[in-house]
Order: structure tokens, then sequence, then C-alpha cells
């Protein structure tokens, strides 16, 4: 163990960069420069104000850490509605708007910067974002889709330069979690959404469908009638205790088949009117 031991720790990136930054230094350098610092100023108040630090700057980008997920977030969000603020009189030639990438993952640390994929995907998602927007990744998604009241729209997996496949999110400001905004999207997005012949899943988030499955498998199971839903049950345990025992010897046919027999019996005998069973009792004579 030696003192230049590499420090690595587990921390939430985020990334913002200017849309259209060259065409808006092309137009109007001085204009655009005056612009960027007033815009960096606030971001560096908001990072602040979430706990976090502004990491490095270089060109149109900030880079930006926080130990809480949820507080980098919420500091995405705030920024997105301040610069909106700020350009909401402006002409759309001269707007300047900012993409955000939100990442957790290990990264390395040197002094007072980080490095690493952690950081690495932070910047691709932010390339992936609409401008105005906000794309985080499943890691991030995780941590804060059921903290924050916003909406989340699932991307599906990005296939992101330099680094393996990332499952991505957009945020959707504006929106409780579950509902969704028409914020338009640019071409990228729109790539990343498209039919199943491109590598995106359904718009809908994973874990709703995950959700929904389970809980109408769970509905349908606890809306049977008693005796089947026992039958089920025991039958369930027969068929995993011959599967761990060996299939070698398949025996779990036989008491299988009666169980479901007797559940089903059962369940019509109970289900039978009220008068079907009178008129099968026997009279008294006196």
């Amino acid at each position: 163990m030696t003192d230049d031991k590499l420090k690595r720790r587990l921390t939430t990136v985020l990334c913002a960069d200017v849309h259209g930054y060259s065409r808006l230094m092309g137009a109007d350098e001085a204009a655009t420069l005056e612009t960027l610092r007033r815009y960096r100023a606030a971001i560096a108040g908001l990072v602040e104000r979430h706990e976090g630090r502004i990491v490095n700057t270089w060109g149109d980008a900030v880079i930006a850490e926080f130990p809480s997920v949820v507080e980098a977030v919420q500091c995405a969000v705030e920024i997105q509605q301040e610069i909106s603020s700020r350009i909401s009189n402006t002409p759309d030639a001269q707007r300047m708007q900012f993409r955000i990438g939100i990442n957790l993952g290990d990264v390395m640390v040197d002094g007072s910067d980080i490095f690493g994929d952690g950081v690495n995907i932070a910047a691709r998602l932010q390339e992936v974002a609409e401008p105005g927007g906000i794309v985080i990744s499943a890691p991030v998604y995780d941590q804060v889709h059921n903290k924050l009241s916003l909406g989340f729209d699932c991307l599906g997996q990005q296939q992101l330069k330099n680094v393996a496949p990332v499952t991505s999110y957009r945020v959707t400001i504006g929106a409780r979690s579950g509902q969704r905004a028409d914020i338009p999207l640019d071409d990228s997005v729109l790539d990343a959404r498209a039919f199943p012949a491109s590598n995106a899943r359904s718009p809908f988030r994973d874990g709703d469908q995950r959700s929904t499955w389970i809980t109408s498998i769970s509905d349908h199971f606890t809306s049977l009638p008693r005796p089947l839903a026992v039958a089920l049950t025991v039958s369930g345990f027969l068929i995993l205790i011959n599967v761990f025992s060996g299939l070698h010897k398949i025996w779990f046919h036989w008491p299988v088949a009666i169980l479901l027999f007797g559940g089903i019996m059962r369940t019509v005998l109970q289900n039978r009117p009220a008068s079907d069973k009178s008129e099968r009792r026997p009279t008294r004579r006196d």
C-alpha cells in the first residue's frame, strides 16, 4: 500500500452543456460569452444551494457532483426552470439552452477533479437530452422516481459513444411521476424511442411494466375461490419439490391433478344456487 493508491468514490455527476453553442458564438461572440457567464453564475449558486460543487468547466460545459442523488435532480430541474424564465422574452435565434445529463456511478478522484465512466456517462447522457431537458441514468431513476414529483419517460437502452449501453430516462418537468408531459423531442431522442427495430424500449417506465403484470397476476390469484387458490398453492410447492429433487423421475402430476380436481369440485359445490341446495335436501316426514 502506498500513498499513491488510486482513490475512488461513489458520487452523483451532473453534466450541463449549451445546445448550439458554436452557432451562438458565430452569431455574436461577445453577447454569447456574457450570457454564458451569467448562466454559469446562476448554475453555481443553485449547485451550492443543493450541497453540490462545481468540479470543472471548459468551453460551454459544466460538471458538478453531489453527495445526494435527489439533490442533484432537484438542482437540475431548478437550473432548467431558472434559465427558461430568463429566455422567455429572448428571440429563438439568441436563446441559450442547456442540456443536462445525470449519472450515479463510481469515479476516480485526483485532487478536486474526478474521472472515469461515472463522469463519461453523465456527459453522454446530456447529449441525448433535448434543449432545456434532463436525462438521467437508470441508477439515478431507481433512487428518485418515488421521491420527487416529476414524470419520467423511459428512453430505453442508449448506445453511447465509448461507454457501455446505458438505460436512460427523460425527466418531464412539471408532471408528476407516471404522467407524460408534452415536451418536444429532438432527433436524437426520437431515434432512441423509435420502433422495435431500434434498441429503444417502450416509453413507459420499466418499473411500471413490472408492477403492472405482477399486480395483475396477484389480483387474479386473490380473486380465485379459496379452495382453488389453496389447491394451486400446494400444487406449486409440489412442482418445485419435484424440480429440485430431480426431474429424472416426474411424480408431481398425480397429486397435482387430484388437488386441482378437488379444488374445482369444492368450488362448484360452494357456488351452487341456494335453490338447488334446498331442492336436494331430504324432506322430513311426520
